[in-house]
């Protein structure tokens, strides 16, 4: 395992939060609205902003997307993995031209062009494009841990050009 880069903050772990669930989904909430709605990062010169709706819990759909896991926006199974990683989100973006991340741009159809920003193969974060409003919508952002996943995104990688 290689050392991770400089710009690649650390895990928010529920350890350092007491074990208590509403006290560490507050901190990683905190990180994330800090991060992604109070400012948002630029991604090749476009801004990047958080899908909002529906709010669930005080809490913006985007977040979800990004801390837990399941197709029913009301019944997602928190991820523990991505809440820990939530800050990575940003910096993933900011340093997208770092050596460990990969970029490919992929068409889904009715869904649009997605970006895939892909830190040194174990975590992904995906942007819609937003070329109407001239920037980017975060749509998720998750571990690429388990090896049909790695190879899926590889095969994604390497057989789209990237723009």
């Amino acid at each position: 395992m290689t050392a991770s880069p400089e710009w690649l903050p650390a895990l928010i772990l529920l350890s350092d939060h007491s074990g208590e669930w509403q006290r560490y989904i507050d901190a990683v909430y905190a990180v994330f609205h800090r991060d992604l709605i109070a400012s948002q990062p630029r991604f090749r010169g476009r801004w990047v902003h958080c899908r909002r709706d529906p709010i669930i819990d005080g809490k913006e759909a985007g977040f979800w997307h990004c801390t837990s896991e399941g197709k029913d926006e009301v019944s997602r199974t928190p991820d523990l993995r991505r809440c820990e990683r939530v800050a990575w989100i940003r910096a993933t973006i900011e340093n997208s031209n770092d050596a460990t991340i990969d970029i490919w741009v992929r068409d889904d159809g009715r869904r649009g062009r997605r970006v895939h920003i892909w830190y040194n193969e174990e975590y992904l974060v995906v942007l819609g494009e937003r070329k109407a409003r001239s920037r980017y919508q975060l749509v998720t952002a998750f571990c690429t841990d388990r090896a049909h996943t790695i190879r899926k995104k590889r095969r994604e990688r390497d057989g789209f050009k990237n723009d």
